[in-house]
């Protein structure tokens, strides 16, 4: 459609009346960007003929501060929630600090495994892998593939497909250490190595070596030796909660290590505490408007003596 607006100016218009009679708004959380709808369509969608299975997803997500990790379901009214572990639970396992980096997201994925399965009862069957190496583990049974060691006859490996939300899924992401410390902690997710950090997509090789220094915090130790040689004022402002615990870089792997091994210890949440309100603090009474008024005039008579006393 065509309209003129000068007797030598024509202007196309993109949008006719048709189009805005036609015209439907998209879902708030769209709008919001917070939901992709054709994503969550194919992870939520179950055949029909798996009529009131749930399809399970491991839900990743990242703060300013802490990794959550969730393990989710969607019913008609929303989603339900089977296990949840975020970063901010690590302390009780002895990690206080760097609670968002890949190692970090590794632990939280490894723990949300773990209290699934020991919720529903699979986590003696599925130890997962207890040797950290980098390498993705899978196995053929019944013409299937399950990425665990080994399939029990009786009971089938917990599946949960990975939900990125609205993430980049760029290679070496931190999403992807929360997806490695959930399937060794024995869950079983589909994936493979192509988006862990040392693979390499021109050689198509895959440096399992290189993943494993990653989930031990190897890069972070790197950086906190190089600030130091380099620029010891910045390390000592960037680190300066690793150093307030004595966490040195030659003491990441064997840190990492141990918290690995507390979380499959005891995987279990810990007890809620009451919400105890502080009742210490009270706000005060408003003024009225004519004790605002004298206020000021205080603050003005103050003013003017304090100028009569200096001339």
């Amino acid at each position: 459609m065509v309209r003129r607006t000068s007797p030598n100016t024509f202007v196309k218009l993109q949008k006719s009346k048709a189009y805005f009679s036609r015209y439907q708004v998209k879902f708030r959380r769209r709008r919001e960007g917070k939901t992709d709808y054709r994503q969550r369509k194919r992870l939520c969608a179950q055949d029909k003929s798996k009529y009131q299975s749930p399809k399970y997803r491991l839900v990743v997500r990242f703060t300013n501060t802490k990794v959550i990790c969730q393990i989710a379901y969607a019913l008609v009214d929303g989603d339900r929630i089977l296990a949840q572990a975020s970063s901010t639970e690590l302390p009780r396992y002895g990690l206080s600090v760097g609670l968002k980096n890949y190692a970090a997201a590794y632990c939280t994925g490894l723990l949300v495994a773990r209290r699934l399965l020991q919720k529903v009862g699979l986590d003696d069957v599925y130890e997962g892998n207890t040797e950290v190496d980098g390498e993705v583990v899978s196995t053929e049974y019944d013409k299937k593939t399950y990425y665990v060691d080994e399939v029990d006859d009786d009971k089938r490996p917990f599946r949960a497909l990975l939900d990125v939300g609205c993430k980049a899924t760029t290679t070496g992401c931190r999403i992807f250490g929360a997806l490695k410390g959930a399937a060794d902690g024995g869950l079983d997710v589909p994936h493979n190595e192509k988006r862990f950090p040392g693979y390499d997509r021109d050689a198509k090789e895959y440096d399992a070596d290189m993943h494993r220094e990653r989930i031990f915090g190897g890069h972070v130790g790197e950086y906190m030796e190089y600030l130091d040689e380099e620029d010891n004022q910045k390390y000592q402002e960037h680190f300066a909660s690793y150093i307030a615990n004595g966490i040195e870089a030659d003491g990441l792997e064997d840190l990492y290590e141990s918290v690995h091994g507390k979380i499959r210890e005891d995987p279990s949440p810990s007890e809620k505490k009451p919400f105890t309100p502080n009742k210490d603090f009270k706000r005060k009474a408003k003024l009225s408007y004519d004790q605002r008024k004298a206020a000021v005039q205080a603050k003005k008579d103050a003013k003017k003596a304090e100028l009569e006393e200096d001339e």
